[in-house]
């Protein structure tokens, strides 16, 4: 019984910290959406607290559409998107934790890759790599990030 009661001494100290934290509203930001559009179904971004999720990022060009089938320019695009999102939600590429890359075909991963490992921040995030069986617009890669404020 009194191991019991030392946990739940501890645990409540931690819990009355976190709670502590949450109050004073400075450790964290405000729920917001990055770059939504009246009736789109998403937002190309989304700040919860001090998280950001990054939508997955094709990297259209200026006038809006996936250019061409190269998965070097397509990569560099989809980066250069991501980073617009990080850098208007007040994160920095730095602050990036995780990426998920969509490809359609694997024989495009090392391509992706000379061009991912120039533009991505160091330390690299985790990542995870998926083929997939198609991506919108006829997309090659889309990649999607979580960043958290340190």
């Amino acid at each position: 019984m009194k191991k019991l009661y030392s946990l739940m001494r501890k645990r409540g100290l931690v819990l009355a910290g976190i709670m502590t934290v949450c109050a004073s509203g400075s450790a964290f930001a405000q729920n917001k959406a990055i770059d939504f559009k009246q009736g789109m179904p998403f937002s190309d971004g989304f700040v919860a607290g001090n998280t950001l999720y990054v939508a997955g990022q094709q990297g259209p060009d200026a006038n809006g559409k996936v250019t061409g089938t190269d998965i070097t320019l397509q990569t560099t695009n989809a980066i250069a998107a991501i980073k617009k999102v990080v850098e208007k939600a007040g994160f920095k590429m730095s602050d990036i934790v995780s990426v998920t890359v969509y490809v359609t075909d694997l024989n495009d991963v090392k391509k992706m890759n000379e061009v991912y490992i120039k533009d991505m921040a160091d330390p690299k995030p985790a990542r995870a790599t998926v083929q997939v069986a198609g991506l919108i617009g006829g997309a090659k890669i889309e990649i999607s990030a979580i960043a958290v404020k340190h």
